[in-house]
């Protein structure tokens, strides 16, 4: 086979790169195409060779169809195509869960009619190519970036429609080793031993000129400690000996989630292997599209859970701390290994990788990279770390749900790539995930380490008043109105002057803002809010210093975002606490207070006369109260007969203020008010833009 380099972004000569990436197109598009001529037959399309997964017929035009509502949506394709192929072809599906059936019946077109829809679909990118203007680099911007993307989304397809046709029943494929060769090197494998890496620091995050998805965009850096990698990816051989000792009848080997895998689908063996007794070790071996005695020094394909399984009873056996590797842990080997990296490979890659060689696995031993082997290339290598954002991550509008749905703590990375993974895969840069029972060309190597990975892998907050109040206190300034809750606990700190400032009390503190910036200036901040939902939130930012969350556009379309704890809040969260707590029935602990702060929350009380009272046995004499709202007085948070002000009372009008005034004059001092203005976003195109009144009340010394 032949290895076809991906275009950079950059170049000399715009013509010269517009040809560049119409021959990408097309010779991505031939060798998809050929993929599916394996199938015996246009019947073949139909069948579902893996229940969890759509027929074939759906991959066949989904990726014709991902081109077409990427144009459309990035405006440089007028008009559909075929509005029926681009609805039936556009979602696929995301295999969740192993008992996650899906046998909804589609009217799938016919293969032929797919074919020719594929001719014109590769024709209008064809001319968008050829006469689209554009500018070097191209950039995320750029109206090249979508047809790039396009193309490397047809490329992740060829791999996994790869791995079907490898679950498809040999009597429905038809092998072409002309197009498609299998390695025919096998034989004993060779001893596989661990490697010492040393401690070293790792830089991940895109910096490459090659197009990128958004998870590899971002920076992370890691010191990571010495540890021990294998010398070889674990061969046939080397899992044969952990299924000959009862691996898959073992549960202590097996993680919860992987028992509950091994109870629905009790395996006896790997995916790729089929019992057979007549063989010397008693299997045979599914390539793409043959069936062969056992390759003894191949790789053994497995999924994470079956990976994991296999460490487990490595580390009982030899009694030393085996595991998976982490993703820092890979990119480690890779410098030590002193790989390069696509740009500058030449026509000859440096691994089994990129259809650069066979349409296989072959020997691990075969490609020597450093004192390892396969560090890229032959299968790909699961690791023990789930996928997450670097920090700086950001998500491409025209893709919006590509990697954010696997910020779950339920997909985990895997590394180096496999025989067929070509462009973007074939990067250094490259991060996919996949569910941890899912099947891939993928294997593993293992490494020895106590050392252990803390990553962030919290889940998007998608309750949309959640989610307005995340992007209120940590999102995006509006009209140039300065963040609310910050305006207010830079007026609470001036207030205090040279008072005491040991302790401060933020009541009604929603996500957190505030009480992260009053600890700038007091000793200890303690946090009070009624949402539970809004106190985890403030509690996952105190702890792992960044929240994620999503903001509404427009009717069910929303953006993901994502806030990290701004200097100087970096340096206060070992200051400050939250707890769930009623602001009108607060516990005897939470006194001794040098500042109350209630923002925006008397309005929003079922008794704000009680709060207040109560806030004044809770203040140090000589402390400030604190107070700001809107004065929005509603039925539905405060009975009629407690509101404090915006009401007739004996014919004269009763305003909030001297509402407050009536309640807290007897042991405060008013020292001084000021109007906020704040805007909370609803949708991308309406926002709530208010005025709320601070009022600053000084507690009597006597």
């Amino acid at each position: 086979m032949s290895f076809t380099p991906m275009p950079s972004l950059n170049g000399p000569d715009i013509e010269a790169k517009r040809a560049e990436i119409r021959q990408y197109l097309h010779t991505t598009m031939d060798t998809f195409e050929r993929l599916f001529t394996l199938l015996k037959d246009d019947s073949v399309f139909y069948q579902r060779p893996e229940r969890l997964r759509h027929p074939h017929i759906f991959y066949f035009g989904h990726t014709a169809v991902f081109f077409v509502n990427k144009l459309v949506l990035a405006k440089l394709l007028p008009e559909r195509i075929n509005p029926k192929f681009e609805s039936i072809f556009a979602v696929g599906v995301d295999e969740m869960s192993w008992d996650d059936l899906n046998d909804t019946p589609y009217d799938w077109p016919t293969a032929e009619q797919t074919r020719t829809y594929r001719q014109h679909v590769r024709a209008a990118v064809d001319q968008l190519i050829q006469t689209t203007p554009f500018t070097l680099p191209i950039t995320w911007e750029s109206p090249f970036w979508p047809i790039l993307m396009g193309i490397e989304h047809e490329r992740i397809h060829l791999e996994t429609s790869s791995v079907l046709i490898r679950q498809t029943p040999l009597a429905w494929v038809t092998p072409q080793p002309e197009h498609w060769p299998v390695t025919t090197d096998a034989g004993h494998a060779p001893q596989n031993q661990l490697i010492e890496v040393p401690a070293g620091a790792v830089t991940l995050g895109k910096a490459d000129n090659y197009y990128g998805w958004d998870n590899e965009y971002g920076q992370h850096t890691a010191d990571i400690p010495a540890f021990a990698a294998s010398k070889y990816l674990v061969s046939n051989a080397e899992f044969l000996d952990f299924v000959h000792e009862g691996g898959y009848e073992t549960d202590s080997f097996w993680s919860e989630e992987g028992l509950a895998w091994l109870q629905f689908k009790q395996p006896q063996h790997p995916v790729f292997w089929i019992a057979d007794t007549v063989q010397p070790h008693g299997y045979r071996y599914r390539s793409l599209a043959t069936e062969i005695p056992l390759p003894l020094n191949w790789p053994v394909d497995v999924n994470q859970l079956e990976a994991e399984a296999f460490c487990r009873w490595l580390a009982t056996k030899t009694g030393e701390p085996i595991r998976l590797p982490f993703e820092d842990e890979w990119r480690r080997i890779y410098d030590v290994a002193g790989i390069a990296d696509q740009a500058d490979w030449g026509n000859i890659p440096p691994g089994n990788i990129a259809l650069g060689y066979e349409a296989s696995a072959c020997p691990i031993n075969r490609f020597k990279q450093g004192d390892f082997y396969d560090v890229v290339g032959n299968v790909w290598q699961w690791t023990n770390t789930p996928i997450y954002p670097f920090e700086g991550f950001a998500i491409h509008p025209l893709y919006d749900d590509f990697t954010t749905p696997t910020f779950d703590g339920r997909h985990n990375l895997i590394k180096g790539g496999s025989f067929i993974s070509t462009g973007n895969e074939a990067l250094r840069s490259a991060r996919y995930a996949f569910r941890r029972h899912f099947f891939q060309h993928a294997g593993f190597r293992y490494v020895r380490s106590q050392h252990q990975e803390r990553v962030n892998t919290t889940l998007y907050e998608t309750d949309a008043l959640v989610s307005q109040y995340c992007e209120f206190g940590w999102g995006a300034d509006y009209f140039g109105v300065e963040n609310f809750a910050a305006r207010c606990a830079a007026l609470c700190v001036q207030a205090m002057g040279n008072r005491p400032k040991a302790r401060a009390l933020d009541v009604g503190c929603a996500t957190g803002r505030s009480s992260f910036e009053l600890a700038t200036a007091f000793a200890s901040v303690t946090g009070l809010d009624f949402s539970a939902r809004f106190i985890q939130v403030a509690e996952q930012m105190r702890e792992q210093g960044r929240i994620r969350y999503t903001i509404t556009t427009e009717g069910e379309l929303v953006n993901f975002c994502e806030a990290a704890l701004p200097e100087p809040l970096s340096t206060t969260p070992h200051k400050v606490e939250f707890w769930q707590a009623d602001a009108c029935n607060l516990k005897p602990q939470f006194t001794g207070y040098d500042l109350i702060f209630a923002g925006n929350l008397i309005d929003r009380l079922y008794d704000p006369a009680k709060f207040l009272h109560d806030a004044a046995q809770r203040l140090n004499p000589g402390g400030l109260l604190i107070l700001t709202s809107p004065y929005t007085w509603l039925e539905a948070h405060t009975p009629k007969a407690k509101w404090l002000g915006g009401i007739k009372r004996d014919g004269e009008s009763i305003g909030t203020w001297e509402g407050l005034t009536a309640q807290l004059g007897g042991e405060f001092q008013l020292i001084e008010t000021h109007d906020i203005p704040f805007v909370i976003r609803e949708t991308e195109r309406k926002f709530q833009h208010s005025v709320a009144e601070m009022t600053i009340w000084e507690k009597h010394l006597g």
